[in-house]
């Protein structure tokens, strides 16, 4: 996907999972930006309302546990790294919601940064479509 970060030899987990889940949010924030664009022109800030249902703290909660059972032991593990790490919940979601969504954040920015753009793409697409389908029904 990117160049830069074949070029970068890092082992990713000396990071902190906060670290991971900076890069995390912003990568499904892109992704789901991506993917609202794509679906049919719309005024900006009907974009805006519609990426927020996703990317909120509540949406990424809801997410997560729309995927957790296509996730490796491995990817879980990663997940309850991000989870059970200290932080403090935002005033829009409550903590559980919050460490729900720091674990989900923190799990993409793992796999964005080790280059696992396949297992990624996989994850962003059944997240998307378990989630619209859930709304549709």
């Amino acid at each position: 996907m990117f160049k830069f970060l074949k070029d970068n030899r890092f082992d990713v987990k000396e990071y902190s999972p906060l670290s991971l889940a900076y890069v995390g949010d912003s990568v499904y924030d892109l992704f789901i930006r991506t993917k609202l664009v794509l679906s049919g022109d719309k005024k900006v800030n009907d974009l805006h309302k519609e990426a927020t249902r996703f990317v909120s703290a509540h949406g990424q909660h809801d997410t997560f546990h729309l995927i957790e059972d296509i996730l490796s032991e491995e990817e879980l593990r990663i997940y309850k790294w991000g989870r059970n790490t200290k932080s403090s919940a935002t005033k829009n979601a409550n903590v559980t919601e919050y460490r729900h969504a720091t674990g989900f954040e923190t799990l993409l920015g793992y796999l964005y940064l080790t280059g696992n753009f396949e297992r990624l793409d996989g994850i962003l697409n059944t997240s998307y479509e378990r989630r619209i389908n859930e709304n549709s029904n």
